[in-house]
């Protein structure tokens, strides 16, 4: 067996605007593994300013992993528990050289087009005309739920935009989430989310920032609006640690990104502690091409999900691969007649 890896760059369609700043590209890596006539592909979808494993060696380490292949996926993954990105990646690899070249990792009614997965509806930050546009555009694309980044515009302008909302959608036809990346910070952070809980909103994710944890926990207990951690859980290996994180701080919900938590291993495990503490969870990608959110996709269908997950960002570039992905009334659908076109 033999790998090799490739470094691509994605291209937003329109420059994108979170809380750490503005995103017009983002790097990703392709790993390909081969034997003979099969091959596997995966994706290594590191996240700069955000991933554990944003640190110089990356791609040493990546080219590592190609030179010791032949030691195989259970060896290779314990050598990569600080590089959550590459498990990912290797993971989804041996599953598609399994899958000998179909894509298809996790059979199911999803991949065979009879089911779908319903997804929520991204709005990114930016002027307030630019996120009314959003919205509505959202909401006229058939989406059941809708996910609203805020904390970079006048919380005020940001409050008015949920209003909007609710002026013509109540919370049972409409569900909205709202993620602040820890834009607020701990002195005001209740107080907002106390104005925020007047939208009748199903969650906020990271109102402050990560590694706080008494703040956060205070917030937890407090809080009129259910808190979901996301940022919270990067970093976090030991699985004793995932305990102690979820026992202290106590969340209404964890969000999942397997690119930043180890993989579908790393995921399962945060999945398995959150459901003995009583914690709701979903899964979200972490603008991966169309490579990594098939492989997410067809890996959370199998879970017996109960919400809308946070899958809907493969539309978001100019440059992805042909897939047989395509959403539809605001759920994700695999179109097994719709063939993949790797030509990137």
């Amino acid at each position: 067996m033999k790998a090799t890896f490739l470094k691509y760059q994605l291209q937003f369609k329109q420059d994108s605007v979170t809380s750490r700043g503005v995103l017009s590209y983002k790097d990703t890596w392709f790993l390909k593994i081969q034997d003979f006539n099969q091959v596997g592909i995966g994706e290594c979808g590191m996240f700069r300013g955000l991933s554990y494993d944003d640190r110089p060696e990356f791609e040493d380490k990546l080219d590592w992993v190609c030179k010791n292949i032949k030691l195989g996926l259970e060896v290779l993954l314990e050598e990569l528990s600080e590089f959550p990105a590459i498990q990912f990646g290797l993971e989804t690899a041996f599953l598609d050289f399994n899958a000998n070249k179909s894509f298809v990792l996790f059979p199911s009614k999803f991949t065979k087009g009879q089911d779908d997965i319903p997804i929520n509806g991204l709005v990114w930050m930016g002027n307030k005309d630019f996120m009314k546009k959003q919205i509505y555009s959202k909401l006229n694309e058939g989406f059941g739920c809708i996910k609203i980044k805020v904390g970079a515009l006048d919380f005020e302008t940001e409050l008015a935009l949920l209003k909007l909302i609710r002026k013509e959608y109540n919370a049972s036809t409409i569900e909205v989430r709202v993620d602040a990346n820890g834009a607020f910070s701990t002195n005001e952070a209740l107080e907002k989310l106390k104005r925020l809980s007047d939208f009748e909103l199903h969650s906020i994710e990271q109102p402050i920032a990560s590694g706080q944890y008494e703040a956060m926990a205070e917030l937890c207990s407090n809080s009129p609006l259910p808190i979901a951690l996301d940022e919270e859980l990067i970093g976090v290996i030991d699985v004793t640690k995932k305990g102690k994180l979820l026992q202290t701080i106590k969340p209404q919900y964890i969000i999942l990104k397997p690119s930043l938590v180890g993989g579908f291993s790393g995921t399962m495990s945060w999945i398995d502690l959150a459901e003995s503490h009583s914690v709701g969870w979903w899964v979200t990608s972490a603008l991966e091409s169309n490579i990594g959110l098939n492989a997410i996709a067809q890996w959370t269908y199998q879970l017996n999900i109960q919400c809308p997950q946070g899958l809907g960002t493969g539309s978001l570039f100019t440059n992805n691969m042909v897939s047989p992905l395509q959403i539809i009334n605001g759920r994700l659908f695999y179109k097994p007649s719709n063939k993949w076109n790797l030509k990137f």
